[in-house]
Protein backbone atom coordinates (compact mmCIF):
# COMPACT_ATOMS: atom_id res chain seq x y z
CA UNK A 1 0.00 0.00 0.00
CA UNK A 2 1.37 3.53 -1.02
CA UNK A 3 5.20 3.09 -0.59
CA UNK A 4 4.36 -0.19 1.17
CA UNK A 5 4.08 -3.78 -0.63
CA UNK A 6 0.83 -5.63 0.67
CA UNK A 7 3.24 -8.07 1.69
CA UNK A 8 6.39 -6.05 3.08
CA UNK A 9 7.81 -6.53 6.54
CA UNK A 10 6.72 -2.81 7.33
CA UNK A 11 3.60 -3.07 6.31
CA UNK A 12 3.39 -6.30 8.25
CA UNK A 13 4.74 -4.68 11.50
CA UNK A 14 2.59 -1.70 10.83
CA UNK A 15 -0.78 -3.78 11.11
CA UNK A 16 -0.05 -6.32 13.75
CA UNK A 17 -1.04 -4.71 16.60
CA UNK A 18 -4.52 -4.11 14.95
CA UNK A 19 -4.81 -7.67 13.98
CA UNK A 20 -4.10 -9.04 17.66
CA UNK A 21 -6.93 -7.10 18.61
CA UNK A 22 -9.47 -7.52 16.44
CA UNK A 23 -8.76 -11.52 15.99
CA UNK A 24 -11.82 -13.29 17.67
CA UNK A 25 -10.76 -15.11 20.56
CA UNK A 26 -14.27 -16.89 21.28
CA UNK A 27 -13.70 -19.30 18.37
CA UNK A 28 -10.37 -20.24 21.01
CA UNK A 29 -12.36 -21.82 23.22
CA UNK A 30 -14.23 -24.41 20.82
CA UNK A 31 -10.84 -24.73 19.08
CA UNK A 32 -9.16 -25.81 22.17
CA UNK A 33 -11.48 -28.60 22.95
CA UNK A 34 -10.98 -29.84 20.69
CA UNK A 35 -6.86 -30.37 20.20
CA UNK A 36 -4.88 -32.80 22.14
CA UNK A 37 -0.92 -32.21 22.72
CA UNK A 38 1.42 -32.16 21.61
CA UNK A 39 0.47 -30.02 18.44
CA UNK A 40 1.73 -29.60 15.01
CA UNK A 41 0.05 -26.81 13.59
CA UNK A 42 0.98 -25.21 9.99
CA UNK A 43 0.12 -21.50 9.45
CA UNK A 44 0.15 -20.82 5.44
CA UNK A 45 1.11 -17.79 4.53
CA UNK A 46 3.04 -16.56 7.55
CA UNK A 47 4.28 -13.43 6.66
CA UNK A 48 6.43 -12.36 9.77
CA UNK A 49 5.00 -14.78 12.03
CA UNK A 50 2.22 -12.68 13.26
CA UNK A 51 0.00 -15.59 14.11
CA UNK A 52 2.34 -17.99 15.95
CA UNK A 53 3.09 -14.56 18.02
CA UNK A 54 -0.73 -14.11 18.99
CA UNK A 55 -1.74 -18.35 19.18
CA UNK A 56 0.75 -19.72 20.81
CA UNK A 57 0.41 -18.80 24.16
CA UNK A 58 -3.47 -18.92 23.91
CA UNK A 59 -3.15 -22.93 23.28
CA UNK A 60 -1.62 -25.82 25.39
CA UNK A 61 2.19 -26.50 24.67
CA UNK A 62 3.93 -28.34 23.31
CA UNK A 63 3.90 -26.93 19.97
CA UNK A 64 5.59 -26.99 16.75
CA UNK A 65 4.69 -24.78 14.31
CA UNK A 66 5.67 -25.34 10.28
CA UNK A 67 5.30 -21.73 8.99
CA UNK A 68 4.76 -21.41 5.34
CA UNK A 69 5.15 -18.46 2.86
CA UNK A 70 6.65 -17.70 -0.29
CA UNK A 71 8.56 -14.87 0.92
CA UNK A 72 12.10 -16.22 2.10
CA UNK A 73 13.26 -13.29 3.70
CA UNK A 74 9.61 -12.80 5.70
CA UNK A 75 9.90 -16.63 6.70
CA UNK A 76 13.42 -15.48 7.86
CA UNK A 77 11.88 -12.62 10.40
CA UNK A 78 8.83 -15.45 11.50
CA UNK A 79 11.56 -17.62 12.55
CA UNK A 80 13.59 -14.93 14.53
CA UNK A 81 10.85 -13.64 16.49
CA UNK A 82 9.04 -16.79 17.41
CA UNK A 83 8.02 -17.16 20.94
CA UNK A 84 10.67 -19.10 23.41
CA UNK A 85 7.34 -21.34 24.07
CA UNK A 86 7.30 -23.34 20.76
CA UNK A 87 9.57 -24.83 17.89
CA UNK A 88 9.13 -23.85 14.28
CA UNK A 89 10.51 -25.28 11.13
CA UNK A 90 10.11 -23.12 7.93
CA UNK A 91 8.38 -23.98 4.41
CA UNK A 92 8.90 -22.11 1.01
CA UNK A 93 6.54 -22.39 -1.27
CA UNK A 94 3.00 -22.07 -2.95
CA UNK A 95 -0.09 -22.65 -0.04
CA UNK A 96 -2.29 -23.21 -3.19
CA UNK A 97 -0.37 -26.69 -4.13
CA UNK A 98 -0.58 -28.13 -0.48
CA UNK A 99 -2.20 -31.88 -0.61
CA UNK A 100 -3.80 -33.80 2.23
CA UNK A 101 -0.63 -35.79 1.98
CA UNK A 102 1.27 -32.87 2.83
CA UNK A 103 -0.80 -31.98 5.80
CA UNK A 104 -0.64 -35.37 6.90
CA UNK A 105 0.06 -35.57 11.37
CA UNK A 106 -0.99 -31.90 11.10
CA UNK A 107 -3.29 -30.98 14.47
CA UNK A 108 -4.52 -27.27 13.28
CA UNK A 109 -4.40 -24.97 10.17
CA UNK A 110 -4.27 -21.57 10.52
CA UNK A 111 -3.88 -18.54 8.21
CA UNK A 112 -4.56 -14.62 8.75
CA UNK A 113 -5.52 -12.22 5.74
CA UNK A 114 -5.19 -14.98 3.07
CA UNK A 115 -8.70 -16.20 2.18
CA UNK A 116 -9.48 -12.85 0.29
CA UNK A 117 -6.66 -13.48 -1.90
CA UNK A 118 -7.02 -16.64 -3.10
CA UNK A 119 -9.58 -17.88 -6.36
CA UNK A 120 -12.91 -20.31 -5.35
CA UNK A 121 -11.37 -23.30 -7.17
CA UNK A 122 -7.72 -22.39 -4.79
CA UNK A 123 -10.50 -22.28 -1.62
CA UNK A 124 -12.11 -25.63 -2.82
CA UNK A 125 -8.50 -27.24 -2.80
CA UNK A 126 -7.53 -26.27 0.71
CA UNK A 127 -11.23 -27.39 1.74
CA UNK A 128 -9.88 -30.52 0.13
CA UNK A 129 -6.56 -30.64 1.30
CA UNK A 130 -7.25 -29.76 5.24
CA UNK A 131 -10.38 -32.89 5.33
CA UNK A 132 -10.47 -33.58 9.04
CA UNK A 133 -8.29 -31.09 10.22
CA UNK A 134 -8.90 -28.09 12.56
CA UNK A 135 -8.83 -24.77 11.02
CA UNK A 136 -8.72 -21.47 11.86
CA UNK A 137 -9.11 -18.84 8.95
CA UNK A 138 -8.65 -15.04 10.41
CA UNK A 139 -8.70 -11.44 9.49
CA UNK A 140 -10.75 -12.11 5.93
CA UNK A 141 -12.15 -9.19 4.32
CA UNK A 142 -15.83 -8.87 4.08
CA UNK A 143 -16.09 -5.64 1.33
CA UNK A 144 -17.42 -3.33 4.44
CA UNK A 145 -15.83 -0.22 5.79
CA UNK A 146 -17.24 2.30 7.90
CA UNK A 147 -15.16 6.24 8.03
CA UNK A 148 -16.05 8.19 10.47
CA UNK A 149 -16.89 11.49 9.62
CA UNK A 150 -18.40 10.25 6.47
CA UNK A 151 -17.84 11.56 3.10
CA UNK A 152 -19.91 11.67 -0.04
CA UNK A 153 -17.19 9.90 -1.80
CA UNK A 154 -17.11 6.84 0.57
CA UNK A 155 -19.23 4.72 -1.14
CA UNK A 156 -17.83 4.71 -4.53
CA UNK A 157 -14.74 4.33 -3.17
CA UNK A 158 -15.73 1.25 -1.30
CA UNK A 159 -17.64 -0.29 -4.02
CA UNK A 160 -14.13 0.40 -6.55
CA UNK A 161 -12.21 -1.28 -4.14
CA UNK A 162 -14.22 -4.17 -3.70
CA UNK A 163 -13.74 -4.80 -7.34
CA UNK A 164 -10.35 -4.42 -7.69
CA UNK A 165 -10.50 -7.32 -4.85
CA UNK A 166 -12.51 -9.43 -6.99
CA UNK A 167 -10.11 -8.76 -9.96
CA UNK A 168 -8.74 -11.20 -12.41
CA UNK A 169 -4.81 -11.56 -11.45
CA UNK A 170 -3.17 -13.76 -14.13
CA UNK A 171 -5.96 -15.56 -14.81
CA UNK A 172 -6.68 -16.05 -11.40
CA UNK A 173 -10.45 -14.36 -10.41
CA UNK A 174 -9.71 -13.10 -6.69
CA UNK A 175 -12.36 -13.73 -3.77
CA UNK A 176 -12.03 -10.76 -1.98
CA UNK A 177 -14.84 -9.95 0.26
CA UNK A 178 -16.87 -13.17 -0.74
CA UNK A 179 -13.91 -15.65 0.42
CA UNK A 180 -15.91 -16.04 3.65
CA UNK A 181 -18.78 -17.26 2.37
CA UNK A 182 -17.23 -19.58 -0.60
CA UNK A 183 -14.85 -20.96 2.41
CA UNK A 184 -17.83 -21.44 4.87
CA UNK A 185 -19.47 -23.97 2.11
CA UNK A 186 -16.60 -25.50 1.29
CA UNK A 187 -15.43 -26.60 4.30
CA UNK A 188 -19.08 -27.55 5.20
CA UNK A 189 -19.28 -29.47 2.35
CA UNK A 190 -16.27 -31.92 3.46
CA UNK A 191 -18.49 -32.15 7.05
CA UNK A 192 -16.81 -29.30 8.93
CA UNK A 193 -18.63 -27.36 11.37
CA UNK A 194 -18.46 -23.91 10.70
CA UNK A 195 -18.27 -21.01 13.21
CA UNK A 196 -17.95 -17.52 11.99
CA UNK A 197 -17.04 -14.40 14.03
CA UNK A 198 -16.45 -11.05 13.26
CA UNK A 199 -12.64 -9.06 13.58
CA UNK A 200 -12.84 -5.72 12.82
CA UNK A 201 -9.72 -3.23 12.57
CA UNK A 202 -11.10 -0.39 14.39
CA UNK A 203 -9.01 2.61 14.00
CA UNK A 204 -8.58 5.78 15.39
CA UNK A 205 -5.99 8.92 16.25
CA UNK A 206 -4.19 6.12 18.18
CA UNK A 207 -3.02 3.99 15.37
CA UNK A 208 -2.62 7.49 12.61
CA UNK A 209 0.19 6.09 11.03
CA UNK A 210 -1.41 2.39 10.23
CA UNK A 211 -4.99 4.46 9.40
CA UNK A 212 -2.85 6.43 7.07
CA UNK A 213 -1.02 3.67 5.08
CA UNK A 214 -4.62 1.39 4.64
CA UNK A 215 -6.42 5.13 3.47
CA UNK A 216 -3.72 5.48 0.69
CA UNK A 217 -3.62 2.03 0.19
CA UNK A 218 -7.58 1.92 -0.07
CA UNK A 219 -7.84 4.69 -2.62
CA UNK A 220 -5.47 3.88 -4.52
CA UNK A 221 -6.84 0.79 -5.38
CA UNK A 222 -10.14 2.57 -6.10
CA UNK A 223 -8.74 4.46 -8.30
CA UNK A 224 -6.64 1.61 -10.13
CA UNK A 225 -10.32 0.12 -10.74
CA UNK A 226 -11.96 2.95 -11.42
CA UNK A 227 -9.59 5.30 -12.76
CA UNK A 228 -12.75 8.17 -13.00
CA UNK A 229 -12.55 8.80 -9.69
CA UNK A 230 -9.46 10.03 -9.42
CA UNK A 231 -9.70 13.68 -9.89
CA UNK A 232 -12.67 13.18 -6.54
CA UNK A 233 -10.10 10.96 -5.02
CA UNK A 234 -7.12 12.94 -5.11
CA UNK A 235 -8.92 15.97 -3.25
CA UNK A 236 -9.91 13.47 -0.71
CA UNK A 237 -7.26 11.67 0.67
CA UNK A 238 -5.96 15.39 1.37
CA UNK A 239 -8.49 15.78 3.08
CA UNK A 240 -9.10 12.55 4.76
CA UNK A 241 -5.10 12.30 5.47
CA UNK A 242 -5.02 15.83 7.10
CA UNK A 243 -8.27 14.46 9.33
CA UNK A 244 -6.17 11.54 10.25
CA UNK A 245 -3.25 13.33 11.39
CA UNK A 246 -5.30 15.39 13.56
CA UNK A 247 -6.59 12.53 14.86
CA UNK A 248 -10.23 13.20 13.61
CA UNK A 249 -11.21 10.30 11.27
CA UNK A 250 -12.17 6.76 12.83
CA UNK A 251 -11.92 3.78 10.69
CA UNK A 252 -14.13 0.31 11.05
CA UNK A 253 -12.72 -2.16 8.37
CA UNK A 254 -15.10 -5.55 8.55
CA UNK A 255 -13.07 -8.65 8.81
CA UNK A 256 -14.55 -12.36 10.07
CA UNK A 257 -13.28 -15.20 11.12
CA UNK A 258 -13.60 -18.64 10.15
CA UNK A 259 -13.37 -22.19 12.80
CA UNK A 260 -14.03 -25.24 11.22
CA UNK A 261 -13.46 -28.40 13.11
CA UNK A 262 -14.09 -32.04 12.17
CA UNK A 263 -17.90 -33.14 12.78
CA UNK A 264 -17.76 -35.32 15.81
CA UNK A 265 -20.79 -38.01 15.14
Amino acid sequence: MSEFSVFSSEWLALREPADADARAEELLEPLRERLMTPMHIRDLGCGTGSMVRWLADRLPGPQHWTLHDRDPALLAVAAARKPASVTVTTSRGDVTNLSAADLAGTSLITASALLDLLTAEEVSALATACAGIPVLLTLSVVGEVELTPGDPLDADLAAAFNAHQRRVVQGRRLLGPDSVAVAAEAFGGHGAVVRLADSDWRLDGTCSALTAEWLTGWVSAAVEQEPALRPAAERYLRERLAACAAGELAVAVRHRDLLALPRVD
